[in-house]
């Protein structure tokens, strides 16, 4: 049975053309070490076009060897292991990314990103199990609307194993290039398997990686070289149009470098890019203003629920040097900060989002983060992806949303089920606009009342609201840049 599967994972890196057909000995080798077997029969390939198949069932035969715990985590570390020995090195994969960057930037790019997928570094058929639509919002248009299972659950046994672990800070955080063939802990993934391309971005060391919960296509990660905190200021705006340049079919954008409103690592300089056109790209300007001493760059204010302007210019040193001088009136004028979305099509384009994190003794969780009605839903922070028009909603809403149609279908009382309780508000609500409800629409009907409850949450994340009243709040903070 062991050989029979380890022949058919040597065949899938053969096939996928992480190795060559001349590293067959070597890679079974290599595996039948990681089984700690001696021995060899030539079995019979295990037939499995499924390599996710095919690597639970090499974690069983882990389990019965007492070589690996029976957990989520002990499986994950194990099989990402495996993979790692038909991974190609750092070294070879730095070299073909830059034989097919001359090519085209595009060529390089795609090649790495299945290479990511077949080493199973991007787990696609995690991935392929997230939820996804479209609410179309009569006013910003169509939202995409995704609920992550992706990501792994946490696991029990890892939790406990981790809490008895010796404190480590090796590697820094889950960004530093440290990670890269890193074998993993209860507490930190595996990463045998992971690589990342060295690149230059404005006169430093930064990599190209790619996220392996791919949120959105080809979701890309720039970091830093160097495990330093997020910094927004004037060479952000030089990083992220030197990228772009580069890669000139990616954009590129960053988290505000503030707690609450910023991404979830702020500790490690990074942005976040890829292949994909968000719903706020899409979104056209409600109206046109003037930035003094900059008269030439196009500039207005979106039509989004987050305060964004939107600046365009052929020239990207005019809109560094714009988005720089709107950037330092935004501190001075509310100390806030701000993040960047750019992407090339003839012209350059530049979208500041402006971010606040003030708090209050009625929002101690930040003025301009998900209001407590909408935490039944999203209760996270609004980082990059969501600003952008990207829902990210938590698992937990898989099997609620099941659990809540069944009940409002019977016409049960969703208050007493206590996995849903927190909903009964809102599917009451729900139940009175929408009394053609029955089994045929319920879905479909719950998936765009999720998307009302997430513009919901854009729209507590814009500091001036899509009201009279704010826009010009908004027009007196644009005339006032000068």
């Amino acid at each position: 049975m062991l050989f029979g599967k380890i022949k058919a994972l040597v065949e899938y890196g053969v096939r996928t053309g992480l190795i060559e057909a001349e590293d067959t000995i070597y890679t079974r080798n290599r595996l039948l070490e990681a089984f700690c077997e001696e021995d060899y029969a030539d079995e019979e390939a295990e037939q499995s076009e499924n390599l996710a198949l095919l690597l639970d069932g090499l974690c069983d035969e882990a389990v019965k060897r007492g070589i690996i715990e029976d957990g989520a985590t002990s499986r994950d570390l194990f099989d990402t292991k495996l993979m790692g020995l038909l991974t190609p090195r750092p070294s070879d994969v730095n070299r073909t990314f830059r034989a097919l960057y001359k090519e085209s930037p595009e060529k390089a790019t795609d090649w790495f990103y299945k290479l990511c997928g077949d080493c199973n570094y991007i787990r696609r058929d995690r991935v392929a199990r997230d939820l996804k639509w479209v609410y179309n919002d009569p006013r910003f248009g169509a939202i995409d609307i995704t609920i992550n299972l992706s990501k792994p659950e946490k696991d029990p046994k890892a939790i406990a194993a981790a809490k008895k672990m010796k404190a480590s800070g090796y590697p820094a955080c889950m960004l530093c290039k440290e990670n890269i063939g890193y074998a993993g802990r209860m507490n930190h993934p595996a990463r045998q398997n992971h690589r990342a391309i060295p690149i230059t971005v404005n006169h430093a060391d930064w990599f190209l990686q790619y996220s392996p919960y791919v949120y959105y296509n080809e979701h890309c990660i720039v970091f830093c070289g160097e495990h330093v905190p997020m910094q927004i200021d004037k060479s952000t705006f030089r990083k992220l149009f030197d990228f772009v340049e580069q890669f000139p079919h990616y954009f590129l954008g960053s988290n505000a470098d503030l707690p609450i409103v910023g991404g979830s690592i702020l500790t490690h300089d990074h942005y976040q890019g890829g292949h994909y056109t968000f719903a706020m790209a899409r979104a056209n300007m409600e109206e046109h203003c003037t930035l003094h001493g900059f008269e030439d760059v196009e500039a207005g204010i979106l039509n989004w629920p987050v305060s964004v302007l939107r600046l365009r210019h052929k020239n990207p040193e005019c809109l560094i040097d714009a988005a720089d001088h709107v950037l330092k009136a935004w501190r001075s004028y509310t100390d806030e900060d701000a993040f960047i979305f750019a992407e090339t099509d003839g012209v350059y384009e530049l979208d500041l989002a402006l971010r606040n994190n003030i708090t209050t003794e009625k929002y101690p969780l930040g003025v301009y983060h998900p209001h407590d009605e909408y935490h039944h839903i999203k209760k996270e922070n609004i980082g990059l992806i969501e600003v952008m028009g990207l829902a990210v909603l938590p698992s937990r809403l898989k099997d609620e949303l099941k659990t809540l149609k069944d009940v409002m279908l019977k016409n049960g009382d969703v208050s007493s089920v206590e996995s849903i309780a927190k909903h009964a508000e809102w599917a009451a609500q729900v139940k009175r606009d929408h009394p053609e409800m029955n089994e045929a629409n319920v879905e479909h009907i719950l998936q765009q009342e999720v998307g009302k409850v997430f513009v919901k949450v854009l729209e507590n994340a814009g500091v001036y609201k899509c009201t009279a009243e704010g826009r010009k709040a908004f027009r007196t903070f644009v005339e006032s840049v000068r």
